[in-house]
């Protein structure tokens, strides 16, 4: 690892995140959680990339450049005689404004898609540069668009099984998680 990869995961790798082997993350990027955020091995972030949410991210994991993985629940918009600006936000009150997100191993979020807190992704999903995601994601699907819909699969099931035999082999560890816990 280089001098510069060294103090880019410094100086981007913030409070609460601890991070697997081989994890890349490109300039101008904040990783950071209210309490506990797990990133997996061989992980990469692109440029400008914002991480600000408890929970997990697995393996093989990419997330293009200006990504948002960020809460849906970050401020207390509902504090009686507060602004916006000053009311309660996940840094003060982690315990009850966060909401975990978990993204499954072998994820591709492409560039611009913002990710909101508090769901599930799971294992090879793919959502497309520029969704928003609300909603829970199944595993192998493909998702586009505001609010992020299904528009496919990633691979037909005979070779999505194949895939993950191929991936366990290599050392590619499924997610531990479920679609639709949240």
């Amino acid at each position: 690892m280089s001098i510069k990869d060294v103090l880019l995961k410094r100086l981007s790798v913030r409070r609460n995140v601890v991070v697997g082997r081989n994890f890349h993350v490109g300039p101008g990027s904040v990783v950071w959680a209210p309490r506990s955020l797990q990133i997996g091995n061989d992980v990469y972030l692109g440029k400008n990339v914002t991480v600000e949410v408890d929970g997990t991210i697995g393996d093989g994991v990419m997330l293009a450049n200006g990504v948002g993985l960020v809460g849906r629940t970050d401020h207390d918009i509902h504090r009686v005689g507060s602004t916006v600006r000053m009311s309660p936000w996940v840094g003060d009150e982690p315990d009850r404004l966060s909401r975990p997100l978990t993204v499954g191993s072998d994820v591709w979020i492409g560039y611009g898609a913002i990710v909101l807190s508090g769901i599930s992704i799971g294992d090879s999903a793919v959502v497309a540069a520029g969704a928003v995601v609300t909603a829970d994601v199944a595993e192998n699907t493909v998702v586009a668009g505001f609010p992020a819909r299904p528009v496919g699969q990633r691979f037909p099931p005979d070779e999505y099984s194949e895939h993950w035999a191929e991936l366990s082999r290599c050392g590619i560890s499924r997610a531990p998680h479920e679609v639709g816990r949240s």
